[in-house]
Parts: structure tokens; C-alpha cells; sequence
């Protein structure tokens, strides 16, 4: 699906596909309840309402919030799009299934950016910055046998992953691998990350992983 990016936003790429193909693969209830954090585009809170789902989408940026809600217009779907701080706009509901790709990049600095583009992506020295509030979060805000999708590099490590959400209670598994070429910000911090042990000097692709955790009924 084509999507509108305003500027600054994260334009749906491999990793986007990646969990859309995932999402594709789970069998929704009718009118299942699902929440995509970190939406940017929009691009799959397209995909869940296209199959029939009640679907929140959540990003803490104005401009993704915009593009998703242009999107969402654009393909007369109904998503309600909130702007808020990953699970915070959502506190004390709960959902068949969640979805994130989240910012995932390892990164020189410590912090997460508080503005520009690089917010869509970098995530911290070890790429979790995120990644491990999320997997603290969500598990809370799942139903009995509610599904939360995730993808990121297997650069952050998908062990730290699996681990989070099993101490959650859920049962968590890879369900998707896929190698893809660097795109030009991994190949902008190749030596950074050849020289954190995180690349080997001539490796030129990463592996996208799809973590599906289920919290068990």
C-alpha cells in the first residue's frame, strides 16, 4: 500500500513489510481491537482495518500523526490515530493484538533524539531504548490470548526480546526472518557499529526478525 510520508516521517520500508506480512498471517476475530504504536505512516493500521479490525494507531510525532490520519482519509478507513508517548494514550484499554516497529537502530548517543527525523530510527547505544519499554509495557494491555507483534534488528539482539516478554508471562517465538541489504543509515554507521562488536567489517546486510509474543488464556 502507498502511503504519504510528510516530512520527517518514517516511509514504510522492508521492516514495515516484514510485519505486515506477519499480521496478514494471524486470524483476526471480527471486528478485533488492534493497536499499532509507533504508526508513523499509518502503513499498517492500514493493513489491520483492511481486514476488518477496530484500529488505534499511536506516535508521538505531529507530522506521523497527520500523515496517518491523511492516509487513513485517503483510503476510507476508519483508524483513530492518537499522539501521545508509545502506550501512554492507551492506558487501560486493551487489544486482541498489538503492533510495533518501533525505533531500533543502535546509535552513538546514549539518548533518544527529541525531534528530526533520526527520532524514527535511532534508539540509543545498544538499539533498545525502546524496544524494552515496549516489551515492559504491552503485555498489560493484551487480552486473553491477544497477540503483540513486534519487528526490529537482530542487531538489538532478539534474545533480550524473547526473555522481556517470557518474564511477562507470554509465549514468544520468532515467526519471521529476512535479510536486507543496509539502507543509508546503516551504511552511514558501519564503522560505529563495526567498532561496538555489532557488524563484522564487511558485512553489508542486516536481519529483521518478527517476534510474536501471545499472552497465554
Amino acid at each position: 500500500m502507498t502511503c504519504i510520508a510528510l516530512p520527517g516521517v518514517y516511509a514504510p520500508q522492508d521492516d514495515t513489510a516484514l510485519l505486515a506480512e506477519a499480521l496478514r498471517n494471524e486470524t483476526l476475530a471480527p471486528r478485533a481491537q488492534v493497536l499499532d504504536v509507533g504508526t508513523g505512516t499509518g502503513a499498517l493500521a492500514l493493513v489491520a482495518a483492511q481486514l476488518g479490525a477496530r484500529v488505534t494507531a499511536v506516535d508521538i510525532s505531529r507530522r506521523s500523526v497527520l500523515s496517518a490520519r491523511l492516509n487513513a482519509r485517503l483510503a476510507r478507513l476508519p483508524i483513530r490515530v492518537l499522539r501521545g508517548n508509545l502506550l501512554a494514550p492507551v492506558a487501560g484499554h486493551d487489544y486482541d493484538v498489538i503492533l510495533s516497529n518501533p525505533p531500533y537502530v543502535p546509535a552513538p548517543a546514549g539518548t533518544r533524539p527529541g525531534h528530526g527525523a533520526a527520532r524514527a530510527w535511532d534508539a540509543g547505544h545498544n538499539g533498545r531504548l525502546l524496544l524494552d519499554r515496549i516489551c515492559q509495557e504491552a503485555p498489560a494491555l493484551l487480552r486473553p490470548g491477544g497477540v503483540l507483534l513486534i519487528v526490529h534488528s537482530a542487531l538489538c539482539g532478539e534474545e533480550p526480546t524473547l526473555r522481556r516478554l517470557r518474564a511477562a508471562g507470554l509465549d514468544a517465538m520468532v515467526t519471521e526472518r529476512r535479510s536486507v541489504a543496509f539502507g543509508p543509515v546503516m551504511r552511514a554507521r558501519r564503522t560505529w557499529l563495526h567498532s561496538q562488536g555489532l557488524l563484522a567489517a564487511d558485512q553489508n546486510k542486516e536481519e529483521l526478525v518478527v517476534v510474536r509474543a501471545r499472552r497465554i488464556p
